[in-house]
């Protein structure tokens, strides 16, 4: 899961809006009812100590979680949904990759629904497919994994990283085929703010774009030097895309750092009171 989530070359430019003012003012388009966190942010942590690291987040102000990496997929799902119970804390989704939906498919949606997740989403694409011949190949498995979770109960969304955008066989992108190619009723987007920006791509035209398509934001902010930091430490104005008719329709948001530097806890802290900030 860790080379999943590694810094991608290829991408140029900034297309993030900038923060001109420390004072957040509040959103008025999305609906920020619960802030939640992608697992991701402390995997060292939660392989560690799982429960203790869902009692820590919990205690921040979080209530909900995104599962992905940390090994969650190979620990006590009971004790894990046990533990999100007495905590306060739910997880609407569950990271779940390309092989395992393809070939533990039974497996997974069994996973998401004793962790109490309406939705799986698909967190990663490896080179094999990242070619014209190897996507186009994918495509068609993303409308048969999205029927298939429908059938059982469950959503089914995509999330990207900066190479959709930047991969451009036959000068289409490999975003622009996603979008072309899989059903929007039932292939929905977990749009990752830092990657689509790291892409070059403007979060804001992007979202106004997908607009009713969109899941869930991985809120994520982004240095002048383009290195991931804390939401609220970066050059991303989340407060002027938040406001934007085309977030309106998203259902969670979950802070992710995929670089967060240790003890981890001063650094989630930090995004949960920025975007504390946004709430209504």
């Amino acid at each position: 899961m860790i080379s999943r989530r590694s810094l991608l070359g290829g991408a140029t430019g900034i297309a993030a809006v900038a923060v001109t003012s420390p004072l957040i003012p509040a959103a008025s388009a999305a609906q920020i009812k619960a802030i939640g966190i992608q697992l991701y942010t402390v995997r060292d942590l939660f392989q560690k100590d799982p429960a203790g690291t869902l009692e820590k987040i919990a205690r921040i102000g979080y209530r909900e979680v995104e599962f992905g990496g940390g090994g969650y997929d190979t620990m006590d799902h009971a004790m894990l949904r046990k533990t999100m119970d007495r905590l306060g804390l739910r997880a609407p989704s569950i990271h779940v990759g390309y092989d395992a939906l393809f070939g533990q498919f039974d497996r997974s949606v069994a996973m998401a629904k004793a962790l109490g997740a309406d939705t799986v989403v698909l967190p990663y694409m490896t080179d094999q497919h990242r070619t014209e011949q190897g996507w186009q190949a994918a495509l068609p498995n993303f409308n048969r994994f999205a029927t298939d979770l429908n059938k059982a109960g469950l959503g089914f969304a995509y999330h990207n990283h900066d190479f959709e955008f930047t991969t451009k066989p036959g000068g289409v992108s490999l975003y622009d085929r996603f979008l072309k190619e899989t059903d929007p009723a039932l292939v929905k987007i977990e749009l990752d703010l830092y990657w689509a920006a790291r892409a070059g791509e403007s979060a804001a035209a992007l979202i106004q774009r997908l607009s009713r398509r969109i899941y869930a934001y991985h809120v994520k902010d982004m240095r002048a030097d383009r290195s991931m930091t804390a939401v609220g430490q970066g050059t991303t104005d989340f407060a002027a895309l938040f406001k934007l008719a085309g977030s309106a329709g998203v259902q969670h948001f979950y802070v992710e750092n995929d670089e967060a530097p240790a003890p981890y806890l001063p650094d989630i802290t930090t995004s949960f009171n920025t975007l504390r900030a946004l709430r209504f």
